[in-house]
């Protein structure tokens, strides 16, 4: 199986998920963006493990994407209550708003 498919995909959706981060104001979609670069790492770490262990039954690149998903579920639970208490306070999700938090 050639590299390049999953290389390119993973490539295309950091790439979106870059420019979410890059483009958006609101937290929910930032926090999407970031869910879609962290699942472009784990495109590229299976990707990366199958090229160096062809037939070897190593899966360390499985291993470093469950991880991955791990700290990913984390993230959006953490990033979601921040998100819910923006609006409970300010009644917007509106990035530009977040430096108002702390007063």
């Amino acid at each position: 199986m050639s590299p390049l498919g999953p290389l390119i995909l993973a490539a295309f959706l950091f790439c979106v998920g870059v420019y979410g981060i890059i483009a958006r104001r609101n937290a929910v979609l930032v926090l999407m963006s970031v869910e879609l670069m962290l699942n472009a790492v784990n495109i590229n770490l299976v990707a990366f493990n199958n090229i160096t262990h062809q037939g070897d039954p190593l899966v360390s690149g499985q291993v470093f994407a469950l991880f991955v998903i791990a700290i990913a579920a984390a993230e959006v639970g953490v990033g979601l209550a921040i998100v819910l208490n923006m609006f409970r306070n300010r009644a917007s999700i509106d990035v530009d708003d977040v430096d108002l938090m702390r007063w």
